[in-house]
C-alpha cells in the first residue's frame, strides 16, 4: 500500500472529521520496505481515489540489480509523500513525529551498522518546537553527524516530560 494512499486514508477517515477531539495515531508506512520493485510516482492528491490508480504502475525488475539505488528511491518517495501530505493537508495544529523503526536490511546497509534511526518532529506551532529546545536537535529532516542518539525509552521519557499530562494548576 503506497504511503501516499495511507496518508490520504488517515486524512479521510480521521483528520477530516469536524469537531473531533485531538487524535494520536500511529501510522506505519511500508513503501521503504523491500523489495522496492514498485515505487509509485506521487500523483495529485485528488486523483488517488480508492488507490486503484497505483495498480497501473509496472513492477520494476531492474531494481533488484541495483538494490541501494532502489532503496534510495523508496526513501525519496516516502519523504515526498510525507512533505506533500503536510503541505496539502497540514493544519496549524498538526504535529507529526516521524521515525524509522529500523535500518534497512543488510543487503543495503551491510553488516556492522548501528541501529540508530533519525527522528523528526514536524509542527506548525512554534510552541511545540520550543518544547524540545534542549534536546540538541537541528532544524530540518536530516540530522547532523553530531546529532544525539538515545534509546527509545529515553525518547519516550523526554517526550512525556515535554508534552505529557501536567498536574492540575500547572502549565
Amino acid at each position: 500500500m503506497p504511503d501516499q494512499y495511507v496518508y490520504l486514508a488517515l486524512q479521510r477517515l480521521e483528520l477530516a472529521k469536524r469537531d473531533r477531539p485531538p487524535l494520536f495515531a500511529e501510522v506505519d508506512l511500508v513503501s521503504s520496505h523491500e523489495p522496492w520493485t514498485q515505487i509509485p510516482p506521487l500523483i495529485p492528491w485528488d486523483q488517488v481515489g480508492n488507490g486503484s490508480i497505483f495498480y497501473r504502475h509496472p513492477v520494476d525488475t531492474t531494481s533488484m540489480r541495483y538494490t541501494g539505488q532502489a532503496y534510495g528511491r523508496s526513501i525519496q518517495y516516502t519523504l515526498r509523500a510525507l512533505f506533500g501530505f503536510v503541505q496539502h493537508y497540514g493544519r496549524k495544529n498538526l504535529v507529526m513525529i516521524v521515525l524509522g523503526d529500523h535500518q534497512p536490511g543488510h543487503i543495503v546497509s551491510r553488516f556492522g551498522v548501528d541501529h540508530d534511526v533519525p527522528i523528526s518532529i514536524i509542527a506548525h506551532d512554534p510552541a511545540v518546537l520550543r518544547g524540545i529546545d534542549g534536546w540538541g536537535w537541528v532544524d530540518g529532516m536530516r540530522p547532523t553527524g553530531g546529532a544525539p542518539t538515545w534509546p527509545m525509552s529515553a525518547l519516550r521519557d523526554r517526550f512525556l516530560t515535554a508534552f505529557g499530562p501536567r498536574p492540575a494548576g500547572t502549565s
